[in-house]
């Protein structure tokens, strides 16, 4: 079960309601990362209902509309990563992720018979010939954002002033398409070695389903080579494979958000604004996808649940013109293979 930041949602750890069903969320496992976003959702409408005067429990549709346009009128922080955004407004996804959590909540109050309907409308597709219902805010779907070739090299230049720890780190997240949580969440007992064969355990992946990757010889190079660093700074210690080296962490394993903060300080050495930890998972799925992959090899090797998401990769690949106006796939994958080759070359 996730533990609950109780701290972080000060409205919501009193509020009797609100509290009961973020336990309840937690209780049937829902993932830390997904009771932290829930929690911030319900604790910033809660925070809303109690400025304009309004019990939560007996709110209606104008006071969820209310606040959406409270949320979409609120001055943004300006992003190097999106600077074409506006500069009010949340984005559409936190909007769309927040309307999901709270619709949850209120879910949980009419299942418990204290309210007789959920006051977030939730969007229909058209079926049977009845027209489709809108939810309250459109979903705005965006294509990822993948370096091309130059700036990918510049990345991998980047990166071979990186510690083995983290170049290693890098060569997974784009050779296996690894989220991050997966990422920092390998164990070293996860690898086998001698079939190149990683098992990523259910309760590690977002889907929470398991599955195979394998690793290729630029990340077989470099897991041997951190493992003999690894032993000569913490000695033989199973458990997570990735372990901080700073003094205040000395041998603690590595969470999220220092691998992000490590793929930030890369995107700075490469100017590339726009890399993020998921860059690394989009580029190869993307890949994948030129390289003539079919559609459910794509989705297992990604561990998707729904095509539509696949189909994403399928679409930004732009296969239908890659056979007319690029190399042959087998030579972008090549080219691909060469440059990632540097990073296990560094001494």
């Amino acid at each position: 079960m996730a533990p609950i930041p109780w701290g972080k949602f000060p409205t919501l750890a009193e509020h009797q309601l609100a509290r009961r069903w973020l336990q309840f969320m937690a209780n049937i496992g829902r993932a830390s990362n997904t009771i932290d976003a829930y929690g911030r959702a319900v604790e910033d409408h809660l925070r809303f209902c109690a400025v304009e005067g309004t019990d939560p429990v007996l709110a209606g549709a104008d006071t969820v509309a209310a606040w959406i346009g409270d949320m979409l009128d609120r001055p943004r922080q300006r992003s190097a990563k999106a600077p074409l955004h506006p500069e009010t407004g949340l984005a559409n996804a936190t909007v769309q992720q927040r309307l999901v959590a709270v619709r949850s909540f209120y879910e949980y109050l009419v299942e418990d018979g204290l309210r007789e309907r959920n006051p977030v409308r939730r969007g229909q597709p058209s079926r049977r010939g009845r027209r489709p219902r809108q939810g309250f805010v459109r979903r705005l779907e965006q294509a990822p954002w993948i370096p091309n070739d130059d700036v990918w090299q510049r990345i991998l230049v980047a990166c071979t002033t990186e510690p083995l720890r983290n170049r290693l780190m890098v060569a997974l997240a784009y050779d296996r398409a690894l989220r991050r949580e997966e990422l920092v969440q390998l164990d070293v007992g996860d690898f086998e070695h001698a079939h190149r064969l990683i098992p990523l355990r259910a309760e590690t992946t977002k889907s929470q389903r398991a599955r195979e990757v394998v690793f290729g010889v630029t990340s077989s190079q470099l897991f041997v080579a951190y493992l003999n660093e690894r032993r000569g700074m913490f000695g033989r210690i199973d458990g997570p494979l990735f372990r901080s080296a700073s003094n205040r962490n000395y041998g603690k394993p590595l969470g999220p958000s220092t691998w992000s903060k490590t793929v930030e300080g890369i995107a700075h050495r490469a100017g590339v604004a726009r890399l993020s930890t998921h860059t690394f998972r989009h580029l190869r799925l993307t890949d994948l996808a030129r390289a003539d992959w079919t559609i459910d090899q794509i989705a297992q090797y990604a561990g998707h649940r729904d095509l539509a998401t696949t189909m994403r990769y399928i679409h930004l690949s732009g296969w239908e013109l890659a056979a007319r106006r690029h190399r042959a796939s087998a030579s972008i994958q090549q080219d691909r293979e060469n440059l990632l080759a540097a990073l296990a070359a560094v001494r």
